[in-house]
């Protein structure tokens, strides 16, 4: 991280300049927090706004460097505050006018949610008012956090970070959003009672880190996770439903060219002037001076300039971004009973994308296709997909689609509701959802080996259990070897290679996970991924999209490069016997175990993914984060992880330290009882009294 190389000079200056100035003192919230021994904040407030507040404190507690150096960088003065390597990332913020957007949102709120989030903004500030010695001195620049700071936050995370994630060049393919999630119905349930796996799939850093919590209040008690900076949860569950996210296939962002004229743009043949703004950025100096940086930012109309390259400039335009009151949906949505009040709250459409996928205490499930579609004249997926020509006001668009023009479905006939970031149409299966009912654009058509694991883990199983759910969960099986393994095997045989037979007897004896101890799923993948589309027999086919594509078109071309993998594997390890956590590690703080799981694009539903590390191992990156399997019986049972902890603050004790349940392909069990609360507790705070 850059703020880690922060050099001696930054303290000096802020010993001179910081004395804890504008932290306001003290504000009387009555809750109490009960902490159990894995970190998990059990917040009981004396009224939801106490709530909230002891929930601003608590995730000061646990990541309060990561937190304000988040909204240092959303208010677009992190070059001020710490050097000129955050120069850059204020000019983005703003381009796209971030606090701005934060000030318009945080005026739009109703009385009771800018309560809430003023709040949250308090037990920042009063937390750190009381804890001085907690946080990073750099970090304190930041002081006040206001609800300013917490919906400019958001609006940079789901709209500049989740919406145009294509668009952002930091964010690499590897670390792309994703998720897994299943609902069973009363139907397909052994027991009866609806059951809902929870599985999100986001990088283990940055803003992508979850925060576990138990939120209680007179009228309200849900546990879950939330993106840290985030006042409200954003999965989670209470006694009578919950629900879950998936990353959806939504195109809300797109990629505008207009062709350059003069000293402006040409819209249906007219020229049209650029509009221009002046911003200064600040950036502190190691003398402790500050130097003045003007930038001119540019747009065409509203859309920020990103981009001029062979006489073209290149706008983003992001829908929805006058949506300001997510945070109370998703307020509603932890507060409902029942299948009415949550319809009632995804009714609202604030939401800025994710699938949503619904279990209750009534045995109903659901699946929701949420986030702002824009209506569009024409063009299908792939049109709207790639760069769009902004030169015909045809393309423009101005308005998003309503609630009753998404894909949705209550209570399928089989059962079940799954998604693995797959388009709407294959969330049940046999399907039900038809793409020629929805405007081509909406979702594009495809599925890949993630969501097909998915749907063949449980489509022969008419009564599933619990434990069946967390067994899917947990599963590091590979699609691809169970699609393709048999057919290589047999090949090897027909071209007899010498290398290539060698490899063969390992992968015969292979289990076809990715199991820690497993030998063979190293070699495999390298082969696998030396495949590409134009090599399988039979392409994906949407009358068959659980079982395509299949088939290896050229068997000798595939021996020749199980050949060419196996010299790679031997030569990197010297043996192809190599037990899949040899390799691939699970890493945070001082934790260090042998990893299962892989990536998701070769039909591992235990998504991890791995950057290489400084010994030349492969350390998990991102992947399963936040995870829950709850049934919604007369008492709820519930399995939860986090698998990296629910800290980041140096020193604490639980960073990394649940990564031995993922090591053991284990669940825990999450306290929601006070009494189970206070065998496990590790220390109390009581705020406001």
């Amino acid at each position: 991280m850059k703020f880690v190389r922060s050099s001696l000079w930054l303290f000096l200056c802020l010993y001179l300049n910081f004395a804890g100035a504008g932290v306001p003192g003290h504000h009387s919230k009555k809750a109490e927090i009960l902490w159990d021994t894995y970190g998990v904040p059990h917040i009981y407030g004396k009224d939801i706004s106490a709530m909230y507040y002891a929930f601003g404190w608590a995730q000061m507690h646990n990541h309060g460097n990561l937190l304000l150096r988040l909204y240092g960088l959303t208010r677009g003065r992190s070059a001020e505050y710490w050097g000129a390597d955050f120069a850059a990332a204020d000019k983005k913020i703003r381009l796209f006018k971030v606090p701005e957007l934060g000030r318009e949102a945080y005026a739009k709120q109703g009385h009771e949610m800018k309560k809430y989030i003023d709040a949250f903004a308090a037990g920042i500030n009063d937390y750190v008012a009381a804890n001085p010695q907690a946080i990073s001195a750099p970090l304190k620049e930041v002081l006040p956090v206001t609800g300013e700071d917490v919906m400019a936050h958001a609006i940079r995370v789901f709209f500049l970070e989740f919406l145009a994630a294509e668009d952002n060049a930091a964010l690499g393919q590897i670390l792309r959003p994703g998720s897994n999630a299943y609902a069973v119905g009363r139907s397909r349930s052994a027991s009866g009672n609806a059951m809902l796996l929870a599985n999100p799939h986001l990088p283990w850093f940055d803003f992508y880190t979850f925060f576990e919590a138990h939120l209680q209040a007179p009228g309200f008690n849900a546990y879950g996770a939330s993106l840290v900076g985030m006042p409200v949860l954003n999965i989670a569950f209470n006694e009578n439903l919950g629900w879950t996210h998936t990353v959806n296939t939504i195109d809300a962002a797109d990629r505008y060219a207009y062709t350059l004229k003069d000293s402006g743009y040409l819209v249906d043949s007219a020229l049209v002037p650029f509009k221009y703004d002046t911003t200064i950025v600040k950036i502190r100096q190691p003398d402790c001076t500050v130097k003045n940086d003007t930038t001119i930012l540019q747009y065409a109309g509203d859309e920020p300039v990103v981009g001029v390259k062979d006489n073209k400039a290149y706008t983003l335009k992001i829908a929805g971004l006058d949506s300001a009151g997510f945070f109370y949906e998703w307020h509603m949505m932890a507060k409902a009973d029942n299948h009415r009040e949550f319809k009632a709250a995804l009714q609202r459409m604030q939401l800025p994308l994710f699938n949503v996928i619904y279990a209750d205490k009534a045995g109903d499930i659901e699946y929701f296709f949420g986030g702002n579609v824009p209506v569009r004249a024409s063009g299908d997926w792939d049109f709207w997909h790639g760069t769009i020509d902004g030169s015909q006001s045809k393309n423009a668009w101005s308005q998003t689609h309503g609630y009753a023009d998404m894909p949705k479905l209550f209570n399928p006939p089989a059962g079940f509701i799954q998604n693995a970031n797959d388009p709407p149409w294959y969330c049940t299966y046999p399907p039900v959802l038809s793409p020629s009912a929805y405007p081509s654009y909406m979702s594009p058509v495809g599925m890949g080996f993630r969501p097909q694991r998915a749907v063949n883990m449980i489509r022969n199983n008419f009564s599933v259990t619990f434990d069946d759910l967390v067994k899917y969960k947990l599963n590091t099986g590979v699609e691809v070897a169970d699609r393709f393994l048999d057919e290589l095997l047999g090949a090897t045989d027909k071209y007899p290679d010498p290398i290539a037979q060698a490899a063969a007897g390992v992968l015969r004896n292979w289990d076809r996970t990715t199991d820690s101890m497993s030998v063979g799923g190293i070699l495999y993948i390298n082969w696998y991924s030396k495949l590409d589309d134009s090599m399988f027999k039979q392409p994906w086919d949407p009358a068959h999209p659980t079982e395509t594509p299949r088939g290896l078109k050229d068997s000798a071309t595939a021996v020749k490069l199980l050949s060419i993998a196996a010299m790679e594997i031997h030569n990197m390890f010297g043996s192809l016997q190599v037990p899949w956590g040899a390799m691939f590690r699970f890493r945070a703080g001082a934790y260090d175990y042998p990893a299962n799981g892989g990536p998701g694009n070769y039909g591992i539903y235990r998504t991890i993914e791995y950057m290489q590390d400084a010994d030349g191992r492969m350390r998990s990156a991102a992947g399963d984060t936040y995870v829950a399997v709850v049934e919604f019986g007369r008492k709820i049972k519930a399995r939860v992880l986090l698998g990296y902890g629910n800290a980041s603050q140096p020193g604490s004790r639980h960073i990394g330290d649940q990564l031995k349940f993922m090591a053991q392909k284990q669940l825990r069990t999450p306290w929601t009882e006070r009494r189970d609360i206070l065998q496990h507790l590790e220390k109390t705070e009581r705020l406001g009294h």
